[in-house]
């Protein structure tokens, strides 16, 4: 049963693409003092604390025809302070549409569109940058960033080693490197430049995290927990600590400390669905059932989509009991994701426990091939058919499962039934000949080959595997009854009594055992102690008075 990880810990954080020092906007180009009274409007409105007035100012004047370039650079620099990136950047490319070669433009489009989340647009405006102005060095910082972010950690790592070889000891260029070569799988590199950054800044929660990521993807337990510890130190609940946590101690099977940790996440961020999840999954694992199911309950009403809680959450209540409700959860799922072998297995279980046959053998039918499944769900089919009397598709059923598992010995033996039901004893007998092979104490098997002995009158094979079962344990009445018949049968009577006597011990009421020991007993000369059989034969069974004078048929 696998969890959820809230947050892809395996992938690297960057932190904010503004933390100080790493990218941040140039002030608009001061300009010559020509008289521009629009420019002068929004300037007295921005340092009376009026950005948005300033940004309407400057928008009419540019709606209304004024292409100054210095009022696009001014926009664009209090659209940034509002964070507002998209009209930012929408400011700063009209702006370079005007004069490609501006100094700032480029640079400062980059950082709205990198902010915008917009990385290759951003990527291309640093290098325009770097055109326009070679000696712009934050361009290649940007640029590394950005590419990193585009997927492209080959190429950032150029711009970043240009970075690092004029500032060796900038500390978001050095942890920018640390994820280039984290995404290159360089991770014994990338591991040497986060202890290089924590050596510089102890309490950089953003290496912590990316430590704790890439020693998860390495599966090193030892390290995960170190740099995990000195995380939650750092900041206690950190999610990706107790994430990281959770996920050793699921890997270790150590459901107690999983539960306490996705507690912990679910306390700390009731609205996140993985926190439940999680929950359930280490209650399920504890054998927690009560606490699994509220843990589902909940991660399904905050998921309604979430095929896998509503699978999770059948399962708990068939476990409980609660089969109309596990149904109902089993089918919720399969209406999120039809394609669902365990779910409609699961769902076919509950069916036929619930004694809707017809249904879950539609269910069993429908298990693909492929599925861990299939076997189980078609040894299923076979029976249900074979109680409905359907004795061929539940041969054919039993023989596909035995193609794929030839020594599951139940499967053998209902294909013996089966055959043995639709009329061909000769196959019957080798599929009961194999279960007794697979299988030698199995009393059906061997119960199967008597019955299919008795049918062919063949007697002595009949007696041999009756005392067979008789050896096994079988105390069954008719198990006593049949050897008797066979015993009488064959002239032996004295035999035939004691398997009689055996027989009404068990079952004092054996009307038809008492009355064919009467037949045993006249036959040994002993008529008074026929005589009292008869007698009590039909005093438990007054019907058997029409087969008073003929013993009872052995087949009976």
């Amino acid at each position: 049963m696998a969890f959820l990880t809230g947050s892809d810990t395996s992938l690297t954080n960057l932190g904010s693409f503004l933390d100080p020092g790493v990218t941040s906007i140039d002030q608009p180009t001061k300009l010559p003092d020509h008289g521009n009274k629009t420019l002068s409007r929004a300037v007295a409105l921005h340092l009376e604390g009026k950005r948005e007035a300033a940004a309407r100012t400057l928008s009419k004047a540019i709606e209304a025809g004024e292409h100054d370039p210095a009022l696009y650079a001014a926009l664009g620099h209090v659209q940034f302070e509002l964070r507002d990136f998209e009209h930012a950047a929408a400011s700063y490319r009209a702006l370079t549409e005007l004069d490609p070669v501006h100094r700032t433009a480029h640079y400062n489009l980059g950082v709205c569109l990198g902010n915008a989340q917009q990385w290759k647009p951003a990527a291309e405006a640093f290098r325009k940058s770097l055109t326009a102005d070679a000696t712009r060095v934050d361009a290649h910082l940007g640029l590394g960033i950005a590419l990193i972010r585009s997927g492209s950690p080959a190429q950032a790592q150029e711009s970043l080693d240009k970075y690092i070889s004029l500032f060796p000891e900038h500390e978001p260029a050095m942890f920018a490197r640390a994820v280039a070569l984290q995404q290159l799988g360089r991770h014994g590199e990338a591991v040497e430049q986060y202890r290089k950054v924590l050596a510089r800044n102890p309490r950089s929660e953003e290496a912590l995290s990316n430590l704790v990521a890439l020693f998860l993807d390495r599966r090193d337990g030892e390290s995960v927990r170190r740099y995990a510890a000195m995380l939650a130190e750092l900041r206690p609940g950190s999610s990706v600590a107790l994430e990281a946590l959770a996920t050793l101690a699921f890997a270790d099977e150590d459901y107690p400390a999983a539960a306490r940790y996705a507690r912990e996440l679910a306390t700390a961020m009731p609205g996140r669905y993985e926190n439940w999840f999680n929950l359930g999954v280490a209650h399920h694992q504890m054998g927690d059932l009560e606490s699994a199911a509220d843990a589902y309950t909940r991660a399904a009403a905050l998921n309604p989509s979430s095929a896998p809680a509503f699978l999770n959450l059948g399962v708990i209540r068939q476990e409980l009991g609660n089969l109309s409700v596990a149904r109902d959860c089993y089918e919720k799922s399969l209406v999120l994701e039809p394609d669902q072998p365990s779910a409609t297995w699961n769902l076919a279980l509950v069916l036929e426990q619930l004694n809707d046959r017809q249904r879950a053998e539609s269910l069993y039918a429908q298990v693909p091939e492929t599925a861990f499944e299939w076997c189980d769900a078609h040894f299923r089919l076979g029976y249900l058919r074979l109680l409905r009397g359907d004795y061929h598709g539940s041969a054919e059923a039993f023989q596909a499962v035995l193609a794929k598992q030839p020594n599951w010995a139940e499967a053998s033996l209902n294909a013996g039934i089966a055959f043995a039901r639709s009329g061909d004893p000769a196959t019957a007998r080798q599929f009961f000949t194999e279960t007794v092979m697979l299988r030698p104490d199995s009393s059906d098997g061997v119960r199967g080959l008597a019955a299919l002995a008795l049918e062919q009158n063949e007697y002595e094979e009949a007696l041999e595997l009756h005392e067979r079962l008789i050896e096994m344990g079988e105390r069954s009445p008719e198990v006593f009854y049949n050897a008797g018949l066979i015993c009488q049968k064959r002239g032996k009577f004295a035999d035939a009594v004691s398997f009689y006597q055996q027989a009404i011990e068990v079952d004092p009421q054996f009307a038809e055992a008492l009355l064919n020991m009467g037949h045993a007993q006249m036959a040994l000369g002993a008529e008074d102690q026929a005589l009292a059989s008869w007698r009590r034969a039909i005093k438990e069974k007054p019907s058997l008075a029409d087969s008073y004078f003929e013993p009872v048929d052995p087949h009976a």
